[in-house]
């Protein structure tokens, strides 16, 4: 019998928001107790002392290139680079090459997951080929395991098809995750219609873009009751959407990554084509608007998207590039940062967002410490920095390459299990 006891730490209590000293108990891959001076002669310790104890990070919204892109990145080594980053569970997005649309695909990849010593979970496709125009195999691809379905990558731009796809994802009770930018209003993608297409000479991605899918989105998810997630928001008005429509609906959900709540056009400005994303980083105001967000739960779920090309790719002219960042390993780190030491948001609930919000939005069996709960942990100083200079990643295309950031992750643990330590 496997048995672990993490002592002395501040355990975030992510339910009520508030950090607590206890013990933790671990029996077999589960949380058994939590108490004061908690002992076993049999057991693994951990002295966390002066540590944070926080659920194992769960990210919504990841891209592994598996299969098909692997020169980019695979199955294994982004798990590495998660486990690195604090995270304990993953849920890979499906514009893989062939996308994740069959039942056939999607186990592939769920059993190279299972390989790994996380749990590496996965999305399955809305439509055909992400194509946006038939529906998937619904009801075969959750029974083979899909956490969700989306076509993040792609928006689809049929209302009739989307309306279809929101109804049967309420029917099957699943939630549907939504990539928001219409290129009607992009002429090149990645760069924001602003200050920073201005530099570059070029047309950009105009706010409208966003604007137009998460107001389409948030009126049909309404009239039919689905379960959504605006995903990587933004902009100031799609903050505003997202707030207006949670009002009405509570299937209404989104997140926020690390790098459009900590950046603004500026660093596409100074970093050129390591800070080019879908959607694109936009002004401070924008910033805020993200940042106020996430402290009133408008925005329930921080995820990475987690994007990695190879450093030949990212080399190309702002044009023609990929768009997209890697940001497992440097997710919790930029939310203290920012979100905690920069803009004032308490630890607790910026770790709530980062472990039960998405565990609540995909219906995961975790994100808490709680007994009954599986001993997934993530042990961190709040004050330690940590330099990244190198990533456990095979893909190095950040703009915090080589920055000094607040926290340090000191173990990750799944199932009971040391899985990374520093």
């Amino acid at each position: 019998m496997k048995k672990l006891i993490i002592k002395n730490g501040d355990i975030a209590d992510v339910e009520n928001e508030k950090i607590i000293k206890a013990d933790i108990y671990c029996e077999n891959g589960i949380i058994k107790q939590i108490g004061i001076n908690l002992d076993d002669e049999d057991a693994e310790v951990i002295d966390a002392t002066g540590l944070v104890v926080a659920p194992g990070l769960i990210d919504g919204h990841v891209h592994f290139r598996d299969p098909g892109l692997t020169y980019k990145e695979d199955i294994y080594t982004g798990a590495a680079a998660a486990k690195k980053g604090g995270f304990t569970t993953v849920i890979m997005m499906a514009n893989t090459k062939p996308p994740i649309d069959t039942v056939e695909t999607l186990k592939y990849c769920l059993d190279k997951g299972k390989e790994t010593d996380i749990n590496v979970l996965s999305a399955a496709c809305i439509t055909k080929g992400m194509q946006g125009k038939e529906l998937t195999d619904f009801e075969g691809l959750l029974n083979a395991g899909a956490t969700g379905l989306t076509d993040d990558g792609l928006p689809i731009l049929d209302t009739d098809t989307v309306k279809d796809a929101m109804i049967k994802a309420r029917e099957l009770g699943t939630i549907l995750s939504f990539h928001e930018e219409n290129p009607a209003f992009i002429n090149n993608n990645g760069v924001n219609h602003g200050a920073a297409s201005e530099h570059y000479g070029i047309g950009g991605s105009d706010r409208q873009a966003e604007i137009d899918m998460i107001d389409r989105d948030i009126k049909l998810a309404i009239e039919t009751g689905a379960s959504i997630n605006v995903q990587h928001i933004s902009s100031k008005e799609g903050v505003e959407l997202v707030r207006n429509g949670k009002k009405q609906s509570p299937g209404i959900h989104a997140e926020a990554t690390p790098h459009h709540f900590t950046l603004t056009e500026e660093a596409c400005i100074k970093h050129g084509t390591l800070a080019k994303m879908n959607p694109p980083l936009r002004t401070e105001e924008d910033r805020k608007a993200i940042v106020e967000g996430l402290k009133d739960g408008t925005i329930d779920m921080i995820a990475t998207d987690h994007a990695p090309h190879s450093d030949e790719e990212k080399a190309k002219a702002i044009t023609e590039a990929p768009s997209g960042i890697i940001g497992l390993e440097t997710s919790l780190s930029l939310a203290i940062t920012t979100l905690v030491h920069k803009d004032g948001l308490p630890l607790p609930l910026v770790i709530k967002r980062m472990t039960k919000g998405p565990a609540d939005a995909y219906g995961l069996k975790t994100g808490v410490i709680k007994e009954g709960y599986p001993a997934d942990f993530c042990i961190f100083s709040e004050t330690e920095q940590t330099t990244f200079d190198s990533f456990i990643s095979k893909a190095n295309n950040s703009p915090f390459t080589g920055e000094n950031l607040d926290g340090k992750i000191h173990y990750t643990i799944a199932g009971g299990n040391v899985v990374w330590k520093a």
